[in-house]
């Protein structure tokens, strides 16, 4: 998920300085990759990653450190942020400009699905994607819209809904707006991130009414994720951190506890978590876009 990225960001993004890494931290190299921008986890240690710019999806394990290239994406396909559903064994990849989604067998790596969500040339820029008990959703960071696949008995349905946003989420005055998500109350509320304003807001998943969850400043925000109920970990690229943060059982509020951050990290995006560990994607958005860096790689560090 590409949040307040691009050219118009990239401009005003400092380069990190190179620094020792802790001796925790350490980079699983995506070998072959001209870029990366989302990362999920599948189950055990396994996780995929994608090649933004060529759609293709690499597949590693933590444990082992090391990943190879799993699927070779159709031409004309991009990989943004990205969801693995373990039970249904299907790997769900938001296609960025393309206006477009994807969806993949973990088991093969085949194609199952494609879905066009908007057709270019009306703004578009599918961002992330999070699951459901019913299905998978999809954020749109050009568009005042949500995009829910169904997903019955473990096959995706041929059409989606499309969910008008109102309140705070249809805010589209950000260069980047809508990014990641998350779904929580069994599918019927969203946590989507909105890297313009910098907040997380809470979305009816029926109605699309949405209000800002108060006391979380997220700068720069690009994927979250929710694990334990209320745990939240806000990845905030151009600042080099993933926040964590504690949300009120209403998901109304929330109070930081902690940030998360390495030497490593060069401009990340999304994040993936196992156990004690996260796995970030390290999109090195600030030597460019395109990036101009010859070897991306996901982060693993201690949560």
């Amino acid at each position: 998920m590409i949040g307040a990225a691009l050219a118009a960001l990239i401009a005003v993004v400092l380069v990190i300085s190179p620094a020792t890494a802790r001796q925790t931290d350490r980079p699983i190299v995506l070998p072959g990759a001209t870029g990366t921008e989302g990362v999920a986890r599948l189950d055990g240690s396994t996780f995929f990653a994608g090649d933004l710019l060529t759609g293709d999806i690499f597949r590693g394990k933590i444990t082992k450190g090391t990943a190879a290239k799993f699927i070779d994406a159709p031409d004309g396909r991009f990989a943004a942020g990205m969801k693995a559903d373990s039970s249904d064994k299907l790997l769900f990849v938001a296609g960025g400009p393309t206006g477009q989604g994807y969806v993949y067998s973990t088991r093969t790596g085949a194609p199952v699905r494609s879905y066009q969500f908007q057709s270019p040339p009306t703004p578009t820029f599918i961002n992330d994607v999070a699951l459901s008990k019913n299905g998978a959703w999809f954020t749109d960071s050009a568009q005042a819209l949500l995009y829910f696949v169904p997903v019955v008995d473990g096959v995706p349905s041929s059409s989606f809904r499309t969910l008008t946003l109102t309140g705070p989420a249809a805010d589209l005055s950000g260069a980047f707006n809508n990014n990641g998500i998350q779904a929580i109350r069994g599918g019927a509320m969203l946590v989507v991130a909105h890297s313009g304003n910098g907040v997380l807001n809470l979305v009816d998943a029926t109605t699309g009414a949405s209000t800002t969850i108060a006391g979380v400043s997220v700068p720069n925000v690009d994927g979250i994720l929710i694990k334990g109920g209320r745990e939240l970990f806000a990845v905030q690229n151009a600042n080099n951190l993933v926040s964590v943060w504690k949300l009120e059982t209403d998901f109304l509020a929330g109070t930081q506890k902690k940030t998360i951050t390495s030497p490593l990290f060069q401009f990340p995006t999304t994040v993936a978590r196992f156990g004690g560990r996260l796995a970030v994607a390290n999109a090195k958005f600030d030597t460019g876009f395109p990036p101009t860096a010859t070897q991306f790689e996901v982060i693993v560090v201690r949560r």
